[in-house]
């Protein structure tokens, strides 16, 4: 057998190997147990399409969050979302919630690793100043 075929039936098992490791493959989501006090339908319109599938119990989860090694860094990244800020469970503190707004503004949200695969998370000016003003008045500010 040639190096290169034992090299890519090596590579081959190593993938394949790699889908019995269990973190990543908690592709659940718990009930909508509260959502914030929306200021409108189309404040909670924007979030959806740009926060929730971090930010929620209602992540859509892609093809490929099925497969490892991604699968391990699409879930460690909806587990962290969640933790810092739920759209789903307003029935307990969100502590970062006051940041929401300033992250927008910032460029830090939506995250640029995750707008490739998701051009729909991608906000006009517009739609982006329009979920700034509106996460300020549900939420307030950090500076508050």
């Amino acid at each position: 057998m040639k190096t290169a075929a034992k090299v890519a039936l090596a590579i081959v098992g190593l993938v394949v190997g790699l889908q019995l490791v269990p973190y990543g493959r908690n592709h659940s989501n718990p009930p909508v147990r509260q959502e914030p006090q929306w200021d409108s339908p189309e404040t909670r319109k924007l979030a959806e399409r740009a926060c929730f599938d971090c930010h929620s119990n209602e992540v859509k989860w892609p093809w490929y969050s099925h497969v490892a090694p991604v699968s391990w860094l699409v879930q460690h990244d909806v587990d962290e979302g969640r933790e810092y800020l739920n759209f789903s469970e307003f029935d307990r503190p969100q502590k970062e919630a006051k940041k929401a707004a300033e992250e927008l503004e910032e460029g830090e949200m939506p995250p640029g690793i995750y707008t490739p695969m998701h051009p729909e998370a991608v906000l006009t000016p517009e739609e982006k100043a329009q979920l700034i003003r509106s996460f300020e008045a549900m939420f307030g500010t950090e500076a508050e």
